[in-house]
């Protein structure tokens, strides 16, 4: 065939699609019916054309692996639950680990550094515990996060930013834990500014010819494009700041969905949501996608749970072919104006940080902590009056459906009055109150 396919049409410009939108509309405002805000300040659009994207950010292609998370508080059953795990799909192990009593080798027995990519993910902070890892496995502590967290330091603010450095130096990698702000109700421009201003802390700290990874740890919502976007934008702001910085360091993401929107009752609806929050976690290029169980939230750490979880990302990549299009995204002129909205509006909030005095001061003000509180109090306002709506909890809930025998965890935020530093940014759910209500009169 000589002619295009398409060569007979006259291109259509956006003008022109507006137009005829606006002539069907018969009167009705464009506006009004057919553009709606988003709690990141976005305007949605009803149709993306070429003619209104400025520009097209250069996101590289990412390979994903499947990872699955596992707590280490008892090394040689840690090291079990790995290997089954590996035996049964999973590519990248995270082994949580709680303190420094956890023996290295007996939770690395039998497994081979090379065919597995592993994670040690500390919840404390101890150099010579650190030093004594082996340097294939990616070692991930992240004092910034231990702050906003528990309102603390590991020790002090000066002594746990020294440890980083010699951290830095030793394994030439960081870790940037932003999981935290999405599980806490903060909105996508809120999580990428933090993360890029949790980064900033560190990198005005430590000798950055040294770095030559940084990790970003990072929770996938449910609004699928949006969340797509704000892992793209996520690559695209780490590129703005390490040429600021100068560096040359590989941006790695790990994805997992989030807990804000997992639900006590009709908990089995968990598995439709992270199935989707993979797929945008996967789209939207992480380099580790960690699937969240659907019974996290209120059971212990299980076989059943963590098969399912598994199998979900299996599925994905085995069966639906989600590991065999490189950057999938790329080129949809909705997701590409999305991604650069959400990089802009973030890129300007981080600057208005440095310009105020800077995240940590902003962290011991209180203002990060009251402007997630804002956000999440206005997504928990939409949840209440059903703008948003979680299906079997407040919509369509099953009045036959108890829970109260299954509880193996407490499943809502906890009170622990101890004396911090900085008020912690809290991670709640979404539907815990409305599910302590059910629980009651159960």
């Amino acid at each position: 065939m000589s002619k295009s396919l398409f060569s007979e049409f006259e291109p259509i410009t956006a003008k022109a699609w507006k137009q005829k939108i606006q002539a069907d509309l018969k009167g009705a405002d464009y506006n009004d019916t057919l553009i709606w805000q988003t709690n990141d300040d976005i305007q949605v659009k009803p149709f993306y054309h070429q003619d209104t994207l400025d520009k097209v950010l250069n996101i590289q292609p990412q390979q994903w692996s499947i990872g699955q998370v596992i707590f280490a508080q008892q090394a040689e059953a840690a090291n079990k639950n790995a290997i089954q795990a590996i035996k049964k799909g999973a590519e990248t192990l995270q082994f949580i680990i709680p303190n420094k009593d956890v023996n290295v080798s007996s939770l690395i027995k039998d497994i081979d550094l090379n065919t597995t990519a592993i994670q040690f993910k500390l919840q404390f902070l101890d150099f010579d515990y650190i030093s004594a890892i082996p340097r294939q496995i990616n070692l991930q502590v992240d004092p910034i996060h231990h702050l906003i967290k528990t309102g603390n330091w590991f020790i002090n603010g000066k002594q746990d930013l020294k440890t980083i450095n010699k951290i830095v130096e030793t394994t030439n990698t960081l870790t940037i834990d932003a999981t935290t702000y999405q599980n806490a109700g903060a909105n996508n421009v809120q999580q990428l500014a933090y993360a890029l201003s949790h980064l900033n802390e560190y990198l005005n700290e430590i000798d950055t010819n040294n770095l030559k990874t940084v990790v970003f740890n990072v929770s996938v919502g449910t609004n699928y494009f949006f969340e797509i976007s704000k892992l793209r934008a996520l690559r695209a702001l780490f590129n703005t700041i390490s040429n600021a910085y100068n560096i040359n360091a590989t941006c790695k993401i790990n994805a997992i969905p989030t807990k804000r929107n997992k639900t006590l009752y009709d908990y089995n609806t968990n598995m439709l949501r992270t199935t989707t929050e993979c797929m945008s976690a996967i789209l939207g290029g992480a380099n580790t996608v960690f699937n969240l169980p659907y019974d996290a939230i209120y059971h212990k750490e299980n076989q059943f749970g963590q098969r399912i979880a598994r199998n979900q990302l299996l599925v994905l990549k085995n069966e639906s072919y989600f590991n065999l299009v490189n950057n999938p995204a790329e080129g949809s002129y909705y997701i590409e104006s999305i991604t650069q909205q959400l990089a802009e509006k973030a890129l300007t909030l981080f600057k208005d940080i440095e310009a105020n005095g800077t995240f940590l001061s902003q962290l011991k003000e209180g203002t990060i902590q009251k402007k997630i509180k804002e956000s999440a109090d206005k997504e928990q306002q939409q949840f209440n009056d059903q703008e948003l709506i979680l299906l079997g909890t407040n919509k369509h809930p099953n009045a036959n459906d108890k829970m109260k025998d299954n509880l193996e965890l407490y499943p809502f935020v906890k009170s622990n009055p101890v004396k911090t530093l900085i008020a912690p940014i809290v991670e709640k759910r979404l539907a815990e109150k409305l599910e302590q209500e059910r629980l009651k009169t159960e």
